[in-house]
């Protein structure tokens, strides 16, 4: 009777017992029952135990979802991700190991970039406060931290435009970082409102006469304090038209959504300026932040890597004494955004096979739905066009070509990297000196950012301002912003030519010194010399002649 049971159960049964056993690491236990089938002395009972196991592991993903969710965002490209490719320049790689940097060339390196034409103009207060505010402007700011750092300048602006009152930016959840920081936790409030109080009426809280007017509310139907229509880049006489009418009719009116709804061109020099003096003035982050970003930056000049057990006493006695010797090390932030939606957003290839380019295109079409538009070019097109982001391996070549050898202490400014560690390792082997937050910081300091993108994005980009160099994988809204505020302190910012290093990189016969000659020349005005906005550009990237003024300015005023 049990042999018949078997006979019928057999494929099933034997099916769920293996794959069991290979989730757990029984591979022994498979082997014994084996051994007991040829020996027909498998009980009926164990092997429904053994089904009934091997069910409930599969059934997990589907009773407790949470627990699955780094998988099931991305389920079919992670063991593309976990299988990481193989260096696809190893040509280049091989000789970049090998590289030898003159101590001319590395000196050259590291000078500061010499005085240029534009200085920060003195930002003071605009046109005095009215008599009578018109009403309450609220925006809801969707996207990461960058973008919404933007919005709150926007924000700013419009309030002044209107002679309306800002109540403090709501800041939305964002779908793939999921972080509810609140503008609270990344930003220093109080100095905020101080900086601006003769600008811009600012309140922290919705008045109690406008309790109502939360986030839910206007979720939940069409309301007439809504503004929904608010189109990119509107002008200033858009917001006149459309939105004071509503504080004149209700006291209040929600824009939402806001991200990039405020033109660039066309503004008046005083909202300009006060869009400035919100970006580089007004918003500093919160007091922890700038207290560990600071503890960052020493550790990297003076050579002094956070462990969980290190001293904290003698660390900073260390420093203190380095100090003292003014004995200061260099060191350049990378900012890499390589993550699993830039790179399935580029359309490009990154040598990860069949497997991870039917994982991009299907991680498309859940959070795009498809509408990509360099979907429609070919990956050649793409890396002649300079619109593929540079892997961790790329941007390692760049600069290793341009002279940063194996002795550069580097900072990984990053989130997440698509396909984790085994896709940096080649990154860390240019340069073993590459530090990040969880290298230079102990896990109590890191306890209050752990887990949410904001905190971990605002204390990169403290580090990030206070390097002797930056520079970024690929175009974004943290390399604009960066971009354009070391810029107005004229500190260096290299700027890869993205469309240069396409081309270099799909030529596989390109020996080292040849590709190295072509890096070097085709970045002899990208570190950080100042460029003046055109239009439609954005006042954040390219600050003059908005935020700045000329040194002729500055000479007439003495």
């Amino acid at each position: 009777m049990v042999k018949d049971w078997y006979r019928k159960q057999e494929p099933i049964s034997f099916f769920f017992f293996v794959f069991t056993s290979a989730i757990v690491g029984g591979r022994k236990k498979a082997k014994n029952w084996m051994g007991m089938r040829q020996q027909h002395s498998v009980s009926h009972n164990q092997i429904q135990r053994g089904a009934m196991a091997a069910s409930l592991v599969l059934l997990l993903p589907c009773l407790f979802p949470s627990l699955f969710t780094p998988l099931s965002h991305a389920s079919p490209s992670v063991l593309s991700e976990w299988n990481a490719p193989r260096p696809r320049h190893t040509r280049l790689l091989k000789s970049a190991l090998q590289r030898h940097t003159s101590d001319e060339q590395k000196s050259d390196l590291w000078v500061p970039l010499p005085p240029q034409q534009w200085k920060p103009c003195v930002l003071y207060a605009s046109p005095s406060l009215p008599y009578k505010s018109q009403g309450y402007i609220q925006v809801f700011l969707d996207g990461g931290l960058n973008q919404q750092r933007m919005g709150i300048c926007d924000a700013v602006a419009v309030a002044k435009l209107l002679n309306a009152t800002l109540i403090l930016p709501y800041l939305e959840v964002n779908p793939v970082w999921q972080d509810s920081s609140t503008f609270m936790d990344i930003f220093d409030v109080d100095h905020f409102i101080n900086v601006l109080k003769d600008d811009v009426s600012i309140v922290k809280e919705l008045p109690s006469d406008y309790f109502w007017s939360t986030r839910e509310y206007y979720a939940s139907a069409i309301r007439a304090t809504r503004v929904k229509s608010a189109p990119v880049h509107a002008s200033a006489k858009w917001y006149r038209e459309n939105v004071l009418p509503l504080l004149e009719s209700y006291g209040i009116a929600a824009i939402a959504p806001f991200s990039h709804r405020l033109a660039f061109d066309n503004m008046p020099p005083e909202i300009q300026r006060l869009r400035c003096k919100v970006n580089f003035q007004a918003l500093v982050f919160v007091p922890h932040i700038r207290a560990l970003g600071e503890a960052l930056v020493s550790r990297l000049r003076h050579s002094l890597s956070r462990t969980d057990g290190a001293d904290r006493t003698t660390e900073a006695k260390q420093v203190n004494e380095l100090k003292g010797n003014e004995i200061t090390g260099k060191f350049v932030v990378l900012h890499l955004r390589f993550d699993k939606d830039m790179a399935a957003h580029s359309a490009c290839d990154f040598g990860g096979g069949k497997a991870e380019k039917m994982a991009l295109a299907k991680y498309r079409q859940t959070i795009w739905q498809g509408r990509v538009l360099n979907s429609q070019f070919t990956d050649e097109e793409l890396r002649n066009q300079g619109r593929c982001p540079l892997t961790p391996e790329e941007i390692g070549l760049l600069l290793a070509a341009l002279g940063f050898d194996n002795s550069t202490r580097l900072y990984l400014a990053s989130h997440k990297v698509y396909g984790g560690e085994a896709r940096i390792s080649t990154l860390r082997s240019l340069f073993p000196l590459m530090e990040d937050k969880k290298s230079l910081a102990s896990n109590d300091e890191r306890a209050h950012i752990n887990g949410k993108a904001s905190l971990l994005a605002a204390l990169d980009y403290y580090v990030s301002m206070h390097s002797d160099v930056f520079i970024s994988a690929s175009p974004g809204n943290m390399h604009n912003a960066v971009v354009g505020h070391r810029t107005l302190e004229n500190k260096k910012t290299i700027r890869p030519n993205m469309a240069l290093l396409g081309q270099l990189f799909q030529n596989k016969s390109l020996t080292w010194p040849k590709f190295q000659e072509a890096v070097v020349n085709g970045h002899k005005s990208r570190h950080g010399q100042l460029r003046l906005r055109k239009p439609q550009q954005s006042i954040y990237t390219y600050p003059a002649p908005d935020c700045m003024c000329s040194a002729l300015d500055f000479a007439t005023e003495k």
